[in-house]
């Protein structure tokens, strides 16, 4: 079992999906939580969960697009937790949809919510970092960034895409006072992955047969589990990476 005992994790979008899936498989190695969202109701939810597992998890709300309240989210962190080891940057809205289909606002909120505010929130928490000696970042990307056809999704995989290159350039940057930056790109068992598979049923089975695994990943066993152990000290040689959590159906070479 991965041991995070004593570090401090903040997640963005942890009231559900993903988010939630890697705040429970922290929790479950030791590490306290905070999760942030939109919906405090599922915040609260993503709380419980962690109590009844015997963990520690501070639910905090706010908006990731809004400059404020990401400062919030980290502010109140340390203020209850003494400090900051962890952050995992999954929040995200999507602009799917052909370019000529995705309105300019639909593209800027997809900036605002993931590049623009992993930007801002990497460098939120790096002085509170090198005060612990380091610590551990991941962002989260997406296969839709490498498609071979890119219709549809263009306007989705230009702000993951970016994410990337924040990661690979933290990484370079920051290495030598102990941070460790690092992109993941799942497929999960999301809310948003369960709607796409709805809205696009045709697309989603040839999709799958694509996957050599066969079939899709878990939240908290496949993708909590893997962010958990990059996490730890185990992996305290592997930075700037990307690691497809997608049971091999991607390509990032």
């Amino acid at each position: 079992m991965t041991d995070l005992s004593g570090k401090v994790a903040l997640i963005t979008g942890a009231g559900q999906g993903v988010g939630q899936g890697i705040a429970l498989a922290l929790a479950a190695s030791g590490a306290r939580v905070a999760v942030t969202g939109r919906t405090l109701a599922k915040l609260e939810a993503t709380c419980a969960m962690v109590a009844d597992r015997g963990g520690e998890a501070l639910a905090i709300e706010g908006n990731v697009k809004d400059a404020a309240s990401l400062t919030d989210m980290v502010t109140q962190t340390v203020a209850r937790f003494g400090g900051l080891d962890i952050l995992i940057n999954n929040a995200q809205e999507v602009p799917n949809g052909k370019l000529l289909d995705v309105s300019d606002e639909a593209f800027l909120a997809g900036f605002e919510s993931g590049p623009l505010a992993n930007f801002r929130l990497m460098k939120l928490a790096h002085p509170h970092m090198v005060a612990r000696g380091g610590g551990v970042i991941v962002n989260l990307a997406s296969s839709a960034g490498i498609r071979w056809d890119m219709s549809g999704y263009g306007a989705y995989g230009a702000v993951k895409q970016a994410t990337r290159v924040l990661t690979r350039a933290a990484a370079a940057e920051w290495g030598r006072q102990g941070i460790r930056v690092l992109t993941i790109a799942p497929h999960a068992e999301s809310p948003g992955l369960k709607w796409w598979v709805a809205n696009n049923p045709e697309e989603a089975e040839a999709f799958f047969r694509t996957i050599p695994l066969g079939r899709i990943g878990q939240l908290e066993e496949d993708i909590g589990r893997a962010v958990a152990a990059l996490c730890s000290s185990d992996m305290g040689y592997l930075t700037g990476a990307t690691i497809p959590l997608d049971g091999g159906q991607a390509n990032f070479d």
